[in-house]
């Protein structure tokens, strides 16, 4: 088991030590020299590698030593998943609770990713999370992904989340198409947010069918989660509040809807032959201008979420549609949405 000095934050590691075989000593050493490292002769190694504060020294005794400001990132986003293959940073299948630790309630959580942005998908993912694979992601520091700006450390959280998960999650990914359409149907950005979600439950309750409980964040009257779920999700305990994020299984499946939106922006801005940002700053307000320049308007719906305010300015829309047909959320199939 690898050791680390830190402050119980993994990411915050300042010393850490690990065994290599040669192969993986000398990935390692091609993939510093790319970064830019600096090697030199270092007594019992054969390397050491330096790249500012921080040092890596590979020891003939098959010992990998990394210290200085910067471990924590090192082997959290690029040893352990690059080389060595394992996350094991900080924790151990084996580490019991603390002693103090109240009995953890297995349970599922849910939430969203998208659904303040121009461009792209919204994405609604469930995570089912039991006491073991609680302990697992706080450890790797599973958090409510608004609170992490990094992609790369989003993408690292997910492949964890999937890898200790055992498949109990569940990804629902509505394009801008889709979206619209749903839009259209629903009037209400709540009541498509509440088919998503009981979506994502739904899915998750086919591969754990006896699912006691889920956590989601209240975005709306707590009615409408309860009304969109189907038959089967009705016998679960939905429990939504205010600042969901906080439990590990509502911040596991922020993640896990953060990463899959992440991916859908990446495949969409390859479809419109440039960058589509996030969010629905300035960038975006850019983008659609550029968008409408070269591909017209009838593209825009591919790309964008056609309610927000800032697209009906630019195409010059009334801010007040008239109000559509109210949907039916007991629709199982979901025939025609996607």
């Amino acid at each position: 088991m690898p050791e680390f000095i830190g402050k119980g934050d993994p990411e915050g590691a300042s010393s850490y030590v690990c065994a290599l075989d040669e192969p993986q000593r000398c990935r390692l050493a091609e993939a510093l020299g790319e970064k830019g490292w600096t090697f030199s002769e270092h007594p019992h190694a054969h390397w050491k590698a330096t790249h500012g504060k921080l040092n890596a020294t590979a020891y003939l005794s098959g010992k990998l030593v990394v210290q200085g400001k910067g471990t924590g990132e090192l082997v959290l986003y690029f040893i352990e998943p690059e080389i060595t293959g394992k996350a094991l940073l900080g924790y151990g299948e084996a580490d019991p609770p603390p002693a103090a630790e109240e009995p953890f309630a297995p349970h599922a959580g849910v939430d969203e990713s998208g659904k303040g942005d121009i461009f792209g998908p919204l994405t609604v993912a469930a995570v089912f999370v039991d006491d073991v694979s609680s302990r697992i992601f706080k450890k790797i520091g599973v958090k409510d992904s608004k609170s992490i700006k990094n992609d790369v450390k989003i993408a690292f959280l997910a492949r964890e989340i999937r890898r200790n998960s055992g498949g109990l999650y569940s990804v629902v990914s509505v394009g801008p198409e889709a979206y619209n359409r749903l839009y259209d149907k629903f009037r209400n950005l709540n009541r498509l947010l509440a088919w998503g979600h009981a979506r994502a439950i739904e899915n998750l309750m086919e591969k754990k069918p006896d699912l006691a409980s889920a956590i989601s964040d209240k975005f709306g009257h707590e009615s409408l989660i309860r009304n969109a779920l189907m038959d089967r999700g009705r016998r679960i305990k939905l429990i939504q509040r205010t600042k969901a994020e906080s439990d590990v299984a509502v911040a596991a499946a922020s993640i896990m809807a953060r990463d899959s939106f992440v991916q859908k922006m990446k495949e969409l801005s390859g479809k419109a032959g440039m960058h589509l940002p996030k969010g629905a700053g300035d960038g975006a307000k850019k983008c659609l201008s550029r968008l409408l320049a070269e591909k017209g308007a009838d593209a825009l719906p591919l790309f964008a979420k056609m309610h927000f305010k800032t697209v009906k300015e630019l195409l010059g829309i009334p801010l007040d549609p008239p109000a559509g047909a109210r949907a039916d959320f007991r629709r199982r199939d979901g025939e025609g949405l996607f």
